[in-house]
């Protein structure tokens, strides 16, 4: 048998090999390789943050900022001169808003709209137009048609009715239910598949997963109906078979395409998925926002993707008794034959081009960052951990917090002509709002008008006087848009029992650019997910920058840079923003520097995992109590507790500042971002003075696994021959052996190592990287493709 070349310096050593001769030419082109590799596994760290964050904010920003409805289906009934007028007014008010189907039948007018074919229908009797929805199809949608359709309709004289034909039941009033539930089955079905191609590429052998598929859809879909039903009650009991149905195929059918992704282009497939399942998904799901108020284009997506056929599903067991739930089933299941097929048509097509296949490559050693446990028992329990605790947390904090949103001891001021006048009339509220407000007494509008535009009250309510018989309502959308609807619905409600007209003055509107409020809390969620993911990639992709010296030079350059990317999104590539670009960039990349110091810290101690603690703080806690979509005063006490210690909350609160106010609160909220990122830094020192961090992968016995992988292929081969494996020809053992050295000559970077700590050692142990398997010769290249079969 040949003598192999000595792979190290250390090998070189004790061979007698002078390390003064040149090197051969192998030796030169490995080394090529491996800086190449290295300079790859470096910029990754900026690019994989830039694909996903570009992606998915780019795509909420684009979809959402300002939603405007465009040929959304209303049917029109009544007699025929009727009908016809209230058509031609509406068409007069918005003409590409609305796609009108006229008929003389009320009853088919109704039947459509419980059918979801049309949003709403108008139904016109004598002098009354009644506009009938059904919040279940989802409360914006009904919202949307009714501030549309009613002002044409009173301009021609109608008495305008509402009619919800299927209301939302009282434990879920806003239908976020379904929106969340959708959320966690997605996120179940390609988390999985972020981490198992690259730690345990054994697993995706096909008769290995596809059960293991079956099993985890089947974990998923009970975790989701336990928290969704006998914990938070958002589902009825009756519901419990469908939904757990409509979870498990879910579950499943997107695992099943996500596994053929995987096949074909490795680990960088769960990109691509998160593209269609999350960043086209969103969007083309019909449940934050109507797909009729989105690009035409997510219409067509919303016909086959997953989670619209999720979410739709959902929808129709929770508020419509079923009805309509077949054809969206039959998606999943189309979608879920047609992912197993495929795959199993790649690994037909694989087998028969290679007939010495070589096992995948393994370049995460461990998800807790330490040494690849020798048992897989603890691997695989590792793997299954990692995405169950992430659903867990994501249904379980952002349905609980956001299912029901209430108005909790929110803050209003009544103004009367005197602080006694005030004080009476806020004695009888509190009668009739049972603690939904916290009111406070004052004798002067200026006053009230100065708190309201502070954000300390969100509303000011001013009590008729002689001068003025209707109430007035000093409002402040830009504060928070749940709050001020709020604020009007109930004060409108107040002013009505008394007779009188409830006039609004808002202090600061949204733009049309923000109709909705959402801008500010997608920006931030932009500079979260900015921040931590750089730290996560970096020590898996490259652990050679983790210490210190390294890793702050990379966040001086990559927070400026990323917080310009977010700029540019919100402002020239959506139009989200109008001006305050240098504002927007400085706090950003602030902020971006802050949380990538806090996510180090869970990063030191626990690796990969961090990623556990670090988003369920920063958004499975931080949305809810951020004051973003929804209203700190309308979530659980718990999280308003935390808004105003949260990044999220202060990320929101700063661009908010920024955008509507001036900067007028920027500077105590970039405080509070600074505090988290100081005191996150004294961490990661103290952690690094106690324990050094790791500056190279250890992959255990990997090489003792490879080597048990290789010879049970050798013993396959024998057998398919018609030999005993024992009675291999010698030669054949030898060559084979050869050709397992021959392999290892040929890789890169160990580990990604460049190891220049003081007094370290290098390993005699080769770890396997992520550049195995892809840097042989031309001839072997052809035939030795990654197996998964």
């Amino acid at each position: 048998m040949a003598e192999r070349p000595p792979r190290t310096r250390r090998e070189a050593r004790d061979l007698g090999t002078d390390e003064t001769e040149e090197p051969s030419t192998d030796q030169a082109a490995a080394a090529k390789r491996a800086k190449a590799e290295f300079i790859g596994r470096t910029v990754a760290i900026f690019i994989m943050p830039l694909v996903f964050v570009g992606m998915m904010i780019t795509s909420y920003l684009g979809t959402m900022h300002s939603p405007t409805a465009n040929d959304m289906p209303i049917v029109v009934s009544g007699s025929s001169a009727k009908a016809d007028d209230a058509r031609f007014a509406i068409n007069g008010s918005e003409p590409d808003a609305f796609d009108i189907e006229v008929t003389d039948d009320a009853y088919s007018a109704r039947e459509k709209v419980y059918d979801r074919e049309a949003s709403a229908a108008v139904i016109v009797k004598g002098d009354t137009a009644t506009i009938v929805t059904a919040s279940g199809a989802g409360v914006q949608q009904s919202t949307t048609v009714e501030q549309l359709i009613t002002p044409a309709l009173q301009d021609e004289g109608l008495k305008v009715t509402t009619d919800d034909i299927v209301p939302l039941p009282d434990n879920d009033p806003t239908g976020m239910a379904a929106m969340f539930l959708m959320t966690a089955i997605v996120m179940a079905g390609y988390m999985p598949f972020s981490v198992l191609r690259t730690n345990s590429p054994e697993l995706l052998k096909f008769k290995r997963i596809v059960p293991i598929l079956a099993g985890w859809s089947t974990a998923i879909a009970a975790l989701v109906w336990t928290v969704a039903c006998p914990i938070l009650d958002v589902v009825d009991v009756k519901d419990t078979v469908a939904v757990l149905g409509i979870a498990w195929l879910g579950i499943f059918a997107i695992s099943s395409v996500q596994l053929f992704i995987t096949r074909l282009v490795g680990a960088m497939g769960v990109i691509i998925g998160i593209l269609f399942l999350m960043a086209l998904g969103m969007p083309s799901s019909n449940m934050a926002m109507p797909v009729y108020t989105m690009p035409k284009f997510f219409r067509f997506t919303h016909e086959f993707l997953p989670m619209p056929a999720i979410g739709e599903s959902l929808r129709s067991v929770l508020y419509f008794n079923g009805d309509g739930v077949t054809g969206h089933l039959l998606v999943l299941a189309l979608g879920a034959v047609a992912g197993l097929l495929l795959t199993k048509v790649y690994d037909h097509f694989y087998a028969k081009r290679n007939s010495h296949p070589v096992p995948l490559d393994v370049n995460v050693p461990a998800i807790h960052g330490g040494r690849r446990p020798d048992s897989k028992v603890i691997r695989y329990i590792s793997l299954t951990l990692f995405p169950l605790a992430m659903v867990t947390m994501m249904i379980t904090f952002m349905l609980g917090a956001m299912h029901s949103p209430t108005p909790k001891d929110m803050p209003v001021a009544v103004v009367g002509a005197s602080t006694e006048q005030a004080e009476d009339t806020i004695k009888q509220l509190d009668e009739q709002m049972d603690g939904k407000f916290e009111f406070t007494a004052l004798g002067d509008k200026g006053e009230a008008k100065r708190l309201v535009e502070n954000r300390d009250e969100v509303a000011a309510l001013v009590l008729p006087s002689e001068k003025n018989s209707d109430f007035e309502l000093l409002a402040n959308q830009a504060g928070n848009n749940a709050s001020y609807r709020v604020a009007v619905q109930v004060f409108e409600q107040v002013a009505s029992a008394q007779d009188a007209e409830l006039t609004v003055d808002n202090l600061a509107p949204l733009p049309d650019r923000d109709k909705n409020g959402v801008v500010v809390m997608y920006v931030a969620m932009g500079w979260i997910l900015a921040g931590f993911m750089v730290v996560i990639v970096a020590a898996n992709a490259n652990p050679w920058t983790r210490p210190l010296k390294r890793m702050l030079p990379i966040i001086v350059a990559y927070a400026p840079f990323m917080s310009l990317v977010v700029a540019l999104i919100a402002g020239p590539i959506t139009g989200a923003v109008d001006g305050h670009f240098a504002a927007l960039w400085g706090a950003g990349t602030l902020a971006i520097a802050c949380i990538s110091m806090f996510a180090m810290v869970f990063e030191r101690l626990i690796g990969m995992f961090a990623i556990i603690p670090v988003i369920g703080t920063l958004m499975f806690a931080g949305v809810p109590s951020s004051n973003g979509a929804l209203s700190q005063y309308m979530v659980p006490k718990f999280f308003s507790t935390l808004h105003d210690f949260l990044p999220m909350a202060a990320s929101v609160e700063t661009i908010r500042s920024i955008l509507y106010f001036d900067g007028d609160v920027v500077t105590e909220h970039l405080q509070v971002l600074g505090l988290w990122g100081l005191v996150s830094l004294a961490l990661v020192f103290l952690i690094d003075g106690i324990k050094p961090p790791r500056t190279e992968h250890d992959f255990g016995n990997l090489h003792l696994e490879r080597e048990r992988e290789i010879a049970k292929e050798q013993r396959k081969q024998a057998l398919a021959l018609g030999m005993s494996p024992s009675a291999q020809n010698p030669d054949d053992e030898e060559a084979a052996e050869d050709s397992s050295h021959s392999r290892g000559s040929h890789q890169t970077v160990q580990g990604t190592i460049v190891n220049d700590e003081p007094g370290a050692q290098q390993s005699e142990r080769r770890a396997p990287t992520a550049g195995d398997g892809q840097t042989r010769s031309r001839e072997s290249a052809e035939d030795e493709i990654p197996s998964t079969v």
